[in-house]
């Protein structure tokens, strides 16, 4: 049978009913919690597990696509849904990564970062808060959209925003009613391009907010009379 969780009742192999794995997990997690005090009141999912194995296959550098493929997701983008990536990992990585590089370079390469350099580093990032989230230009480069966010592809959403969205959304609507009645069809152009990227926004900013872990269940053991 292709299934994980199984047992024997006598000569008959069947699969285990997902209360009753539910069960033997809390369980296990009673018994680790009294010798260890951070399972204490913990409770998981075979789910979990699921996620913890996508986790740590993509944190040991396993491409996305055969990590994909070993969880059986069609789409690649349902994998990173899976992956619980914490702030101190992508550091760890990434300074790993520098260091490698500056392995292979000469050291005059890599002088010592002047507090002029620094404060000038510290003030891009500072700058790149913005009312609706914030903006994603790479250091070094300035605004080139002259601060026009809604329609800015830089920017990155809050969904703690979206009260104020539907509020420009309103306002954009409302200018465009005047536009038709003052026949300014240029405005009116201006105003659908901006209106057509505020949805979107809204749209990005709805699937963050209502994101959550994908629960795909366990299949339901067979009957005597399957085969």
């Amino acid at each position: 049978m292709p299934f994980l969780l199984q047992r024997q009742l006598g000569s008959i192999r069947g699969v285990l009913a997902p209360g009753t794995v539910l069960n033997m997990i809390k369980r296990t997690c009673q018994e680790i919690g009294e010798t260890n005090p951070a399972f204490t009141g913990l409770s998981f999912t075979p789910h979990d597990f699921r996620r913890l194995f996508a986790t740590d296959i993509v944190s040991g550098g396993l491409p996305v696509h055969i990590g994909a493929a070993l969880l059986g997701h069609l789409n690649l983008q349902t994998l990173p849904g899976y992956v619980a990536v914490f702030a101190e990992d992508i550091v760890g990585h990434y300074q790993e990564f520098l260091n490698h590089r500056r392995s292979m370079r000469p050291e005059a390469e890599y002088p010592d970062v002047t507090s002029e350099e620094w404060a000038e580093f510290e003030e891009h990032f500072d700058k790149r808060k913005v009312e609706l989230g914030n903006c994603a230009r790479p250091y070094g480069t300035g605004c080139q959209h002259e601060h026009a966010c809604i329609r800015c592809p830089m920017l990155q959403v809050n969904p703690k925003i979206l009260p104020r969205l539907a509020e420009l959304e309103a306002d954009l609507l409302a200018r465009r009613k005047r536009a038709e009645a003052e026949q300014w069809l240029g405005e009116i152009e201006g105003i659908d391009l901006s209106l057509t990227f505020l949805r979107t926004k809204q749209a990005e900013a709805v699937r963050i907010a209502q994101r959550a872990p994908i629960h795909l269940g366990l299949p339901r053991p067979l009957s005597r009379d399957q085969p």
